[in-house]
């Protein structure tokens, strides 16, 4: 009975040994919407910075097609570098799916 009662023993303190660190995992893991991580923030500030240059080309082309702003090479610039950050924006949009999707492929 001894042997029985000191296996229970250890079995218990092992399992509440277990929860605790469950619940401190858990505890540091949680998501804390107030506190976004690197990659959000970069992600977030590259997506604004996209689309102020697409608001930067839509309000110069208007410009242009009214007739107040006769700078074609300033026009055709800005052009230029909202493309270039879709397209760029739309590569590390399709790495990050395939990364995503071979990381659903691996079996755990």
């Amino acid at each position: 009975m001894s042997v029985s009662n000191v296996a229970m023993k250890a079995y218990s303190k092992a399992l509440d040994a277990h929860k605790e660190a469950e619940k401190k995992a858990l505890g540091s893991a949680s998501y804390n919407p107030d506190a976004e991580s690197g990659f959000t923030k970069t992600m977030n500030a590259s997506l604004k910075k996209v689309n102020d240059l697409q608001l930067e080309k839509n309000s110069m082309v208007e410009a242009f097609a009214s007739g107040e702003n006769q700078n074609v090479h300033e026009l055709m610039i800005q052009i230029q570098k909202a493309g270039l950050a879709i397209n760029m924006t739309s590569a590390v949009r399709n790495k990050i799916m395939t990364a995503y999707q071979e990381i659903m492929r691996m079996n755990f």
